[in-house]
């Protein structure tokens, strides 16, 4: 596998434009989409087992024990979409209890992470057609071509859809709904709950989680010619209580100025980059969500301790 090294002149423009614009706000912030490069992504694999954090254990319990509830409406030859993909670990899941799955698309933004996990999920289910799709989910992508008109399940578990502020999630939710041959859309929706168990999950004590937020700037400095010195930042995970959610921040530890694709950024002590929201729901509160963006909640599987949701959406019905 190559990675190319470079810097901000062979940079994703898109990606450039973002961050500067981010670290010009008041706020100073990078979109936490961005946190998935290669690196990242494999940064988080191992964030989902550990102990603190409890998504992807609660969501994958729940998911075996009701996923095959979904047969039930998944018309025979359709193609399983899943949003931000990664490893595709949960798609096992639904692969062994819906066989009306003949195709699988998984979109992705991070290019190398996304075609080996796509490689090892079509070798372990020769029976499935694996479509990778290279594309940033939070835009409008296009599902290759000769699935087009192939019944859909569209799948978007671990909590992702909590990344995005409110307006954001409806109209994600907005553009889904409008996607032709939708039978259903399972979504992983995590529940308000105590501060201190969210705090913990997004900032464990073995450092995995911070060493994530970090290798963000190690990433601008790999891709955009950047000089941040890593050491100078350090992690903080916090609750926003009139917001509901969990923010992630790297701190500038003193007085520094930064170069980044050649633009200078300083820093005063204490002042922080915001690299990601984790909104948490009410149940009730995602289904009216769902509701305005045209969806309605067919189902909703909620483990045990009321800690997390898998609700599964469906078109709602013209009024």
């Amino acid at each position: 596998m190559n990675i190319a090294v470079g810097g901000a002149a062979d940079a994703d423009p898109a990606f450039r434009d973002s961050v500067l614009a981010g670290l010009a706000a008041e706020q100073k912030c990078i979109a936490s989409k961005w946190l998935y490069d290669e690196v990242g992504s494999r940064l988080f694999d191992v964030i989902t087992v550990l102990p603190e954090y409890y998504p992807t254990r609660i969501e994958a319990g729940i998911l075996r024990e009701r996923v095959g509830d979904l047969a039930a409406v998944v018309p025979e030859g359709a193609a399983l979409i899943e949003l931000g993909s990664g490893s595709s670990a949960k798609t096992r899941i639904l692969l062994d209890a819906v066989p009306q799955v003949t195709s699988y698309v998984p979109v992705d933004i991070s290019a190398a992470y996304l075609h080996a996990a796509a490689q090892q999920l079509a070798s372990d289910y020769p029976g499935v057609d694996v479509h990778p799709v290279v594309a940033d989910f939070t835009r409008s992508f296009t599902v290759p071509p000769h699935l087009a008109g192939a019944p859909k399940l569209l799948f978007f578990p671990g909590s992702t859809i909590g990344n995005f502020a409110i307006g954001e999630a409806e109209a994600l939710l907005r553009r889904m709904a409008a996607m032709p041959g939708v039978a259903a859309f399972v979504v992983g929706v995590d529940l308000k709950k105590d501060p201190g168990t969210l705090v913990r999950a997004y900032d464990d004590a073995a450092g995995v989680t911070a060493a994530f937020n970090l290798n963000l700037l190690g990433r601008l400095n790999r891709e955009l010619g950047a000089d941040f010195d890593l050491a100078a930042f350090g992690h903080e995970a916090r609750w926003n209580v009139p917001f509901g959610r969990i923010e992630m921040h790297l701190v500038s530890r003193r007085e520094q100025r930064v170069t980044v694709a050649g633009e200078a950024i300083r820093f005063r002590p204490g002042e922080t980059i915001h690299t990601e929201n984790s909104h948490k729901y009410d149940p009730e509160d995602f289904g009216r969500l769902a509701l305005t963006a045209g969806w309605r909640v067919a189902d909703m599987w909620v483990d045990d301790t009321r800690c997390f949701s898998v609700q599964v959406l469906r078109p709602a019905l013209p009024s």
